[in-house]
Parts: C-alpha cells; sequence; structure tokens
C-alpha cells in the first residue's frame, strides 16, 4: 500500500528515492562494448541469439519487413500514430534555431551558424514494453533539425522480427534505417560501427540499466542525450480533485517498472486517505499488478502538506520529471514552478497526454536533473559554430586591448599574435 507522510518527515531527496538497489552492471556492460569493438557484427549475432534468443541471418530490417509490419497494423493505430506525430511535429518545429550575423560595427563581422549532427542513433526499447511512442517522440526532431542519417537499434523478437507498432512508427517518422539489436550492444554499435551498423555521433532514447551503463561508457566518443533514471511522476492536488484520476494518474507510471516513482503532494487529508484506497482498488484491474505493486509498495508515496506553499515547495525541491497540476486554476501557478520536466495542466490532462500525442517531447529528464537539464528538443540534433571576421583597420584600432587581455593573463605568445601585425619591421 502506498505510504502517506506528513510535509518534513522526508528529506527532499528521499521522495524520489527507490527502495530497490540497483545493480552494478559496469563490468559487464564494459565486456560487451570491449567484444562489439573487437569483433563487431560477429558479436552482434551472438549477442542476439544470447540475449534475444534470435538466430539472424541479417542485423538490418529490409523494406519488405517494414512493409509487412505496416500491413499488420490496423487503420486506427495508423490514423493515431500520424496524427500524434503530426502533433509532435507542429510544436517542436517552433524550436527550430537559425544562425545570426552581427555586422554593426567597422569592418568586424561576428555570427553563429547551426549545422544538423550528420549521424543520430536511436535506441528504442523492446522489453517488457514496446515503444511506438518514442520512436515519434526522438525521430521527428532530429529530422526537423535536418539529421541527414537517422538509425534505429531496437531489440528482435525470438522469430527475429521486429514489433511492427515500432517499425510503423518509424516509417511515418521517416527513419533511414533500423537495426535489430538491443541492449548495451546496440549501443556499442552505433558507438563504434560494425561491418553493418554505422558509426553515428549521437546516441538518443530511453534503456535498462545496461543501455544506460553503455551510454555512459562511450559518452565522450560519442554525444548523447542524457542518462535517464527510472519513470516518476508527481501530482499536485487539492481537495477538489478526484481521487479515482489522481490513482489512475499514478498508476500510469506504477506500470513502467518497479523502480518507477509515484508521489502525490495534497494539502487534503480527506483526499489523501481516498487516493490511498483508489489506489488498491484499481490496481487489482491493472495487467501489469506485479510490476505497478512493486512500484507503489516500495516507491510510491503521498505527502500531506499543511499548505500550498509548502505543496509548491516539494516540486520545486525534488525536479519531478512529470509534474501534474490537477487544479482549476493551473496557470495561476505555472510560473512557481522553477524546476520540472513537463508540466501538465488542470484536471483534465494526464501525464499519458503526453506520452503519446499533444506534441511536447515525452524524453524528459529524471532523478532531479531537470533542476539544470531539459525535455529532448530540436536543439538536441544541432549543433552550433560561431565565426569572426575583422579587417586590418577592425583589428588596429583595438589589437593593443587584446595585447593587455593576454599580458595580465601571463600569455606572451598571444599578445604577440595580435601586435605582430602591426610592428614596423615586420615581414609582409
Amino acid at each position: 500500500m502506498i505510504k502517506i507522510y506528513r510535509y518534513g518527515q522526508l528529506d527532499p531527496a528521499e521522495i524520489f528515492a527507490r527502495n530497490d538497489k540497483e545493480l552494478d552492471v559496469s563490468e559487464a556492460v564494459s565486456a560487451i562494448i570491449e567484444n562489439v569493438r573487437e569483433r563487431k557484427d560477429e558479436a552482434l549475432f551472438e549477442y542476439c541469439l544470447r540475449f534475444d534468443k534470435a538466430s539472424l541471418s541479417s542485423l538490418e530490417v529490409s523494406p519488405e519487413e517494414i512493409e509487412e509490419a505496416f500491413s499488420l497494423v490496423d487503420g486506427a493505430f495508423l490514423d493515431t500514430l500520424r496524427e500524434a506525430a503530426e502533433n509532435i511535429r507542429a510544436f517542436h518545429e517552433r524550436q527550430k534555431r537559425t544562425s545570426f550575423i552581427i555586422n554593426d560595427k567597422d569592418g568586424v563581422i561576428v555570427g553563429q551558424k547551426i549545422t544538423p549532427i550528420e549521424r543520430v542513433g536511436l535506441y528504442v526499447p523492446g522489453g517488457t514494453a514496446a515503444y511506438p511512442s518514442t520512436v515519434l517522440m526522438d525521430s521527428i526532431p532530429a529530422k526537423i533539425a535536418g539529421c541527414k542519417t537517422l538509425c534505429i537499434t531496437t531489440p528482435p523478437r525470438p522469430d527475429g522480427k521486429v514489433n511492427p507498432y515500432i517499425l510503423a512508427a518509424a516509417k511515418i517518422a521517416g527513419v533511414d534505417r533500423i537495426f535489430k539489436l538491443g541492449g548495451a550492444q546496440a549501443i556499442a554499435a552505433l558507438a563504434y560501427g560494425t561491418q553493418t551498423v554505422p558509426k553515428v555521433d549521437k546516441i538518443v532514447g530511453p534503456g535498462n540499466a545496461y543501455v544506460a551503463e553503455a551510454k555512459r561508457q562511450v559518452f565522450g566518443r560519442v554525444a548523447i542525450d542524457m542518462i535517464a533514471g527510472p519513470s516518476e511522476i508527481l501530482v499536485i492536488a487539492d481537495g477538489k480533485s478526484n481521487p479515482a484520476f489522481v490513482a489512475a494518474d499514478l498508476l500510469s507510471q506504477a506500470e513502467h517498472d518497479k523502480m518507477a516513482s509515484a508521489v502525490l503532494v495534497t494539502d487534503s487529508e480527506a483526499l489523501a486517505l481516498a487516493v490511498q484506497a483508489e489506489i488498491e482498488r484499481q490496481l487489482a484491474l491493472v495487467p501489469r499488478e506485479e510490476i505497478a505493486r512493486t512500484s507503489i509498495d516500495n516507491n510510491g508515496k503521498i505527502i500531506l502538506a499543511d499548505s500550498f506553499t509548502e505543496v509548491l515547495a516539494v516540486a520545486n525541491e525534488i525536479a519531478p520529471e512529470h509534474l501534474e497540476l490537477c487544479l482549476d486554476n493551473p496557470f495561476d501557478y505555472l510560473d512557481k514552478i522553477e524546476n520540472a520536466g513537463s508540466i501538465f495542466m488542470g484536471r483534465y490532462c494526464p501525464e499519458a497526454l503526453g506520452d503519446y500525442f499533444a506534441g511536447p517531447n515525452h524524453t524528459l529528464p529524471t532523478s532531479g536533473t531537470a533542476r539544470f537539464s531539459s525535455p529532448l528538443s530540436v536543439d538536441d540534433f544541432v549543433k552550433k559554430s560561431q565565426y569572426t571576421y575583422y579587417t586590418e583597420d577592425a583589428l588596429r584600432r583595438v589589437y593593443g586591448k587584446v595585447a593587455l587581455f593576454a599580458e595580465r593573463e601571463g600569455l606572451s605568445a598571444h599578445a604577440k599574435s595580435a601586435t605582430v601585425r602591426f610592428e614596423e619591421n615586420r615581414d609582409e
């Protein structure tokens, strides 16, 4: 049963703390990465057989397999995928940056140019659940940014095929290549390249502990989006909230995995007790009950605050991945929220709306990192270069100041590089 605490009973760092100890997989992951680096495709085929029970003749999904999968997906879901893709595209199109130039000083031009990252790899989970939504959320911003090559890796089923919903979403999103690879071995293949899998410049997408650790270990050779922890939700609700709504929203995260955290913060003791009872009632109806119950029992919490000021303080202290404001006038509180990955406003805006359909991204900072990081966006798929141009006359006006700065830092060669251009006896 979900536990109820008074505000102040728990340190903020403990509110989203997981009671289950995370398995240290660093050595196992390191061995997998090294094996893939050395043996490339040969190692990948072996891992597919070992971990996925799939005996493959090819690591890459063929166009025929994509078309077959597309034909297996019902029309209603295809229409939903297309509409969700339109919403995601419309939201992320507004994030596009443009290059700029400043030339308001005589003889001086400075600017910034935006260039898409050329090759991007996207990891799509396919274990206890498959996520076509992740395909849309991570592929569409990359396409909007202008990335030339977008590759997906996702685990195959024992029959050697990929979940048809993932392939359908990939086709709608315009993914270039798809590989039947999961786990740390997929990350290693993307980071180092093999005979079949191209080496990429950045890897994005969620995964289990092995995937997260692999991304951590290859960071520096390639860029990564983030090290995502287990899913989490914080629901802020008042005494007028419907306990059935709140309980359902908490369980929507609890069913992700046993390490997920679902937390309610309220100033209403009556609501706290009603939600506690409602969660127990709804848990019996959840197909993934074992996972959801473990999450609720180990990591779920209800924080009972004395005032709404304390309620908001909890949100800002723990910086949740998902934050729901189940209130009548949520925009009155929006400016008071300083730390959150994605904010869901009002009584009819469940977090699942953002997971699938509304348009804002669902790849979000977890474990308190919303204090300093942001949801996945078009910005994650571009790089910025700056440039400077000075004419001789423009440099003549300022070279003494450049030299002065360099000398104060004890870097005489820096100073010389500016002054040498105006010495009387210099060689032309």
